[in-house]
């Protein structure tokens, strides 16, 4: 598993048009019918495009991932919030964030949260089974008794379809790449290799473009498969569902959904 580097400088340039609301609004759903709660870990933060606005409206948020370079920037715009953390949770307490730098695969935090999130198919960047069943139990642990683990990931049938529609291109005025695709079939794996050219806005480059690469591997498993290893960790199983709604998934599903709990 390869963290971020350079890609946090512009992620979220690129990442724009990514569907944050409707990941919010899922969450808020889960959270209606099973309890609000008052501490959220979300994992895999990225540059805190879900942690922020949740702290904002009074969350006690742990921000983790792997990458210094992503968390950099998610401090950088939680500093910049004017009046941050003056919303309130269910338990009253004023919203916050902790960001820490941790492998999801090993993650902790001294004590259990209400709720631990992980969206935007970042489970799919634990490329071997050991690896998700390490972050199950360790989200496991992580819960107080009742609490919710709410994740998603890229159904097997979605990776297939990266490797047969790239490459991918961008090319605007500030910023451009190329974004080639190999799957693997047989890992149900694909590797994404990614090229892109950064306008310069200061200094004695102002006007060129820098250069650089990066390599991101994720992979698939059958839902069936995350399903049992859910139950073996402990967690009773709610929901099943896909692409932003209460549905059960299907062939043409995109992205699925698993809402568990850790029993009281």
């Amino acid at each position: 598993m390869r963290s971020y580097r350079e890609f946090a400088s512009v992620y979220d340039r690129l990442m724009e048009d990514m569907p944050y609301p409707e990941w919010l609004s899922f969450a808020r759903g889960c959270w209606e019918k099973y309890g609000m709660p008052g501490t959220v870990v979300d994992l895999g933060c990225g540059t805190g495009n879900i942690a922020i606005p949740l702290a904002k409206s009074g969350f006690r948020i742990f921000g983790i991932d792997l990458s210094a370079d992503m968390l950099s920037v998610a401090r950088a715009k939680w500093e910049s919030v004017p009046q941050r953390g003056i919303g309130r949770a269910s338990s009253g307490e004023e919203g916050g964030i902790r960001w820490l730098q941790q492998d999801m695969r090993d993650w902790e935090i001294p004590d259990p949260v209400d709720c631990v999130l992980s969206f935007c198919d970042s489970l799919n960047y634990l490329t071997e089974p050991e690896d998700v069943i390490s972050s199950f139990k360790h989200t496991y642990a992580g819960l107080r008794p009742g609490g919710l683990f709410i994740f998603d990931v890229h159904a097997p049938s979605q990776l297939a379809r990266y490797g047969e529609e790239q490459p991918f291109v961008l090319d605007d005025k500030d910023i451009a790449y190329l974004w080639t695709c190999e799957y693997d079939p047989d890992r149900r794996e694909v590797e994404h290799e990614l090229t892109f050219f950064v306008r310069e806005e200061g200094g004695s480059g102002a006007g060129l473009y820098r250069r650089f690469e990066e390599g991101h591997v994720q992979r698939a498993y059958e839902p069936d498969w995350l399903a049992g290893q859910l139950a073996d960790t402990g967690f009773e199983l709610l929901h099943r569902c896909a692409d932003f709604s209460w549905n059960a998934p299907t062939a043409a599903s995109e992205r699925l959904f698993f809402v568990a709990r850790r029993p009281a």
